[in-house]
């Protein structure tokens, strides 16, 4: 690879290596097109090898020549997570950034009624993804001198809902160890700038045109389309890293 890809100049995402953790789903695709689209070189992974093949396909056919690969991976071991990493940035040279797409949600109708069992579910999904990829990433991220580590959120983490705790705690202690992230980088740098940076996009909620399909008279109020949240994810590289490290990028209004 051209030593000079992926170091910023007009577009900083031309030449540059991403992975997409979570990829298969709606905003996953989305990402993947978006991505492409902006010359990223684009290493996706998630644990439907069905759907993940479909996505990589459709941003290969897209965008003719984009380099997009996908494999499965479980991110839930940090070891094989740790494995995706190293692959990733001796296949490619580097590593300049990590969007994490991996998704679930689980809810109640009351308080009292919330399962445990939903939050050992979110834990993992929602959170131990987001550690390991961190963990696994974080030097990569730090020696691509324009590294971006990409966290999407929801609105909830910030204002939680009776039937949502489960939810929300998971996101807000998502969100806080990216924070955690951030501060390592603003550490990290010293006088010469941030090595790279960790930032949350925050949503109320996503939607995509299956949704709407599917729900021809919903208004999805204040919800964000994935390609929307596609073209926000590649903003995060157009903006220094100081502007971007350790904020909460809204998406949707601030409750």
């Amino acid at each position: 690879m051209d030593p000079s890809a992926g170091t910023g100049g007009e577009n900083p995402l031309e030449g540059a290596v991403v992975a997409v953790a979570g990829a298969a789903g709606p905003a996953g695709r989305a990402a993947l097109l978006r991505l492409a689209e902006a010359g990223a070189t684009v290493v996706a992974a998630d644990s439907d090898v069905e759907r993940l093949a479909e996505a990589v396909d459709a941003a290969r056919y897209k965008h003719g020549g984009a380099v997009v690969t996908g494999e499965t991976v479980n991110l839930l071991d940090l070891d094989a997570t740790r494995a995706w990493a190293d692959r990733t940035e001796k296949e490619f040279g580097r590593v300049d950034g990590v969007v994490h797409l991996v998704g679930g949600w689980r809810g109640s109708k009351t308080f009292a009624a919330t399962p445990l069992a939903d939050w050992d579910t979110l834990h993992n999904l929602l959170i131990r993804t987001v550690q390991h990829t961190s963990l696994a990433f974080h030097d990569a991220l730090r020696r691509s001198g324009q590294g971006r580590f990409v966290l999407i959120s929801a609105a909830g983490a910030s204002k939680p809902t009776a039937g949502n705790a489960a939810y929300a705690a998971s996101k807000a202690a998502a969100e806080a160890w990216t924070l955690a992230l951030a501060d390592a980088f603003r550490k990290e740098g010293g006088d010469e700038g941030l090595p790279a940076a960790a930032a949350i996009l925050v949503v109320k909620a996503l939607v995509h045109d299956a949704m709407r399909a599917e729900r021809p008279h919903a208004k999805f109020a204040g919800f964000t389309d994935v390609t929307e949240l596609a073209e926000a994810i590649t903003g995060v590289w157009e903006k220094p890293a100081e502007e971007v490290n350790g904020k909460r990028l809204w998406l949707t209004p601030q409750p």
